[in-house]
């Protein structure tokens, strides 16, 4: 036994990493085993230390023992450190890792704090509140406080006005600090201080985006709103025409060479920055050698570099209806590093002898150059694999039955069969949406999907089991298990379909989500499915702590395809070439922080995205108000009901308030609205006509209205202009009246993204 003193058990070896285990996930719990677990451990005496290291870290109050066997990390003092999730009414949501539910805030708890910004929370005494609530004591971190919104001006001041949802305040700014706006121009402003006596935060103008409504202003203000950039300084981009693109014969001679085996890209139509290509021959043995060629960007990119920098602090390519705005200068993403046909190319490589049943016989990691002698778009691959026609035949059709086999063992293996498909835009020459339509992944895709998944996997396995032990620093993309409360919600919302699924969270957990989703196959409400079932997973990131991926069912996995778009793979070509070179292990402390800010940069290039897709299906409804569409409610609301249009994915709301006919009570165990006279109720899944009543730009926000063949027309209309009269606070003195007063009831809702429950993020 272990002697029950605090210097004895840091003495412990196991020590650090077992206490780390809960520093990294301080709101979770764990077991003896799960720790083992974690921590790579099966020896049965080491497992023992384990237990018993627990047991003294309780009395040592390092740990508390939440249930029997069950541990988490103590919060000392009753203060919590997390970001805040502010909200249109004025209150806001401590989000944080050492807390099991989300921390309610109240307006005046606040003390200045805005959105994103990281706090530390004094929790209040629950006095038979169910929530946990809390105030703000010190903001840490500011987050970058960039607002984007419509400069309104007076004789004496400006404010600036937002529609952002998790912004509830103006901004005033002095007229001496207007840098040119004019009067109605979309601007982005920084808060730069909110003195504790002021009402309103007061900012400066950072850039004038231009005219609201017009294309260019609202793409550029999306991406300012996010904080994301939409050019390269100069400095940046002369800095990258310095790179020489000539590949020295020396350099060549250092690599392996697979410039004349049969080696080809497949990209979307429009792709100019080609990360990877495949290439593809028959052993005399009847095996394949696949080998995963992706760019070397790394060769070209030099740690601290300005370039490097640059792409650190971006760490992702982001990619909005109409563009992409890259990490890297396009100088190195759509020349020097794409690999285009007939080029010599430089690559970092997995290479694989795969067996007819797609099992890996043997992999080799290291650096090559290629020569892709073929650029093929996904159509045109699709085509070959159709009819069995076409360049390349033998090697597509080879790599497309591989592919096959690969998928099938994952998923037998408990992967989860996601597949929705996207939503796309064609653009007129004014940038005008005059179609919706969905990106389908068809064979060719899933064949790229397959082998890069297999090139990521196999990476992965290969420092954290080939390396040394213990295993290396390393960048992982991690998917932990899925949120018990959620998956039971979800299970109890499919059983009232005549479905099921097994909500143990388990691998049997992601086959029954397979069978449920393969079953709705046909159906209108698979899409709604699908979503819910994405929203009660965890989110996948990047960490130097390897939990597996549950999503995916491997143990080990990462991101090393992607080097032109995502830093965390310039991350693992560098880590892996240092382990490949024998070298000592990377500083594990900096390697997380880097994880942690392309998680956050990843999570804001995608709300980047889905802000652009809303935008432009609203302006793509704009001009057919009055029109009727079939839809099927996504979503269901005390305030209202989420319709989404079979025809385009487009969603918007129709308003409690609009449902005149009854007085609808939301019933939150039965996902719907009930009316109390009729009983008539909308429920998730349900099959709707609406009518497109208003289309509000600005907010990116659709208003329907509930359509039936016994509604006269006149009435239609006279809702549709009464809609469309409706104003919302839109003067400085309106908003301010409507987020000084008392905060509302937190709405409860299910199923819309728009409405998720906080708490059950």
């Amino acid at each position: 036994m272990l002697k029950n003193n605090k210097a004895t058990i840091q003495k412990d070896p196991l020590f650090e990493s077992v206490l780390n285990v809960f520093k990294q996930n301080p709101g979770k719990c764990y077991n003896y085993k799960q720790v083992c677990d974690l921590i790579d451990i099966s020896d049965k005496g080491e497992m023992l230390t384990v237990e018993e290291l627990l047991d003294n870290m309780v009395e040592e109050e390092l740990i508390n023992e939440m249930s029997a066997g069950k541990f988490k990390l103590k919060l000392k003092a009753g203060l919590v450190k997390g970001v805040i999730d502010l909200t249109s009414k004025g209150y806001a949501f401590l989000v944080s890792k050492e807390t099991t539910q989300d921390v309610f805030i109240a307006p005046h708890n606040l003390n200045h704090a805005l959105h994103g910004d990281e706090v530390l929370v004094k929790l209040s005494a629950q006095t038979g509140k169910k929530r946990m609530e809390g105030e703000v004591i010190e903001v840490t971190k500011p987050s970058n406080r960039i607002i984007v919104g419509v400069i309104e001006i007076s004789e004496n001041f400006a404010f600036v006005i937002t529609d952002n949802k998790n912004m509830p305040y103006d901004i005033y700014i002095p007229t001496s600090q207007l840098k040119g706006a004019t009067n109605g121009q979309k601007v982005s402003v920084k808060v730069a201080e909110w003195p504790m006596k002021a009402k309103n935060p007061i900012g400066e103008i950072l850039e004038v985006i231009g005219t609201p409504g017009e294309h260019e202003t609202e793409m550029h203000a999306i991406l300012a709103e996010f904080g994301l950039p939409y050019g390269f300084p100069e400095h940046v981009a002369k800095e990258s025409e310095k790179i020489s693109d000539v590949i020295p014969e020396e350099e060549i001679k250092r690599r392996r060479d697979f410039r004349t085996i049969p080696t080809f890209t497949i990209d979307p139509q429009d792709a100019k920055d080609f990360d990877d290509a495949l290439s593809a021959q028959k052993l005399p043995n009847g095996n394949w050698e696949v080998g995963v060629h992706i760019a070397d960007v790394t060769h070209y990119v030099k740690p601290g570099d300005i370039v490097d920098k640059e792409g650190s602090s971006r760490a992702t390519s982001v990619y909005l209806v109409d563009r992409c705005v890259p990490m890297l200068p396009e100088r190195l993403s759509n020349f020097i590093c794409s690999l285009r046909p007939n080029e010599e190319k430089l690559c970092f490589s997995a290479v694989f002898e795969l067996d007819s049943e797609a099992n890996v016989v043997n992999n080799w990691i290291g650096r090559t150059v290629i020569n892709s002698q073929k650029r093929f778009s996904y159509e045109e691959a699709q085509s070959v694999i159709e009819t069995k026609e076409g360049p390349m035949k033998e090697e597509i059709l080879a790599l497309d039955a591989l592919a096959k086999k690969l998928r099938s063992n994952r998923f037998n293996h408990g992967a989860v069969a996601f597949d929705k498909r996207e939503v796309k835009f064609q653009l007129d020459e004014n940038n005008k949406p005059v179609s919706v339509y969905f990106k389908e992944s068809k064979d060719s895709n899933k064949l790229i999907e397959e082998f890069m998944l297999l090139a990521n996997r196999v990476v992965a396995e290969f420092v954290a089991t080939k390396t040394g032990k213990p295993a290396k620093t390393f960048v992982y993309r991690i998917h932990d298990k899925p949120n018990e409360e959620k998956l039971h919600d979800f299970a109890n919302f499919v059983k009232k379909f005549g479905y099921s699924i097994d909500p143990s969270g388990t691998q049997n957990t992601a086959k029954s989500i397979n069978q449920l989703l393969s079953d709705l196959k046909d159906h209108k409400e698979r899409n709604i499915f699908e979503t819910l079932a994405v929203r009660s997973m965890a989110k996948a990131v990047y960490s130097t702590f390897n939990i597996g991926h549950y999503g995916l069912a491997f143990k080990y996995y990462t991101h090393f395809t992607s080097p032109i778009r995502r830093f965390p793979d310039m991350m693992v070509h560098r880590l892996l070439e240092r382990y490949l070179d024998k070298k000592s292990s990377a500083n594990e402390a900096e390697y997380e922080d880097y994880c942690d800010h392309s998680s956050q940069m990843e999570q804001l290039a995608a709300n980047a995205e889905r802000a652009s897709i809303k935008y432009k299906q609203v302006e793509f409804l704009q001009d057919k108000i009055g029109q009727v569409f079939d839809g099927v409610i996504s979503g269901v609301t005390e305030w209202g009901v989420y319709v989404e249009l079979v025809d385009n994915y487009c969603e918007g709301m129709v308003s409690v308030h609009d449902l005149d006919d009854d007085f609808y009570q939301f019933d939150e165990k039965n996902y719907c609205l009930r009316g109390k006279n009729t009983k008539r109720s909308y429920k998730l899944g349900d099959e709707v006509k609406i009518q497109i009543a208003k289309a509000n730009l600005a907010k990116k926000q659709l208003d329907f209205l509930m359509w039936s063949e016994d509604m006269k027309e006149s009435k239609l209309q006279a809702r549709i202009m009464a809609k469309n009269a409706e104003k919302g606070p839109s003067s400085r003195q309106d908003r301010r009246r409507s987020t000084g007063g008392k905060s509302s009831k937190k709405g409860k809702s299910k199923g819309s993204e728009s409405s998720k429950k906080r708490h059950k993020r």
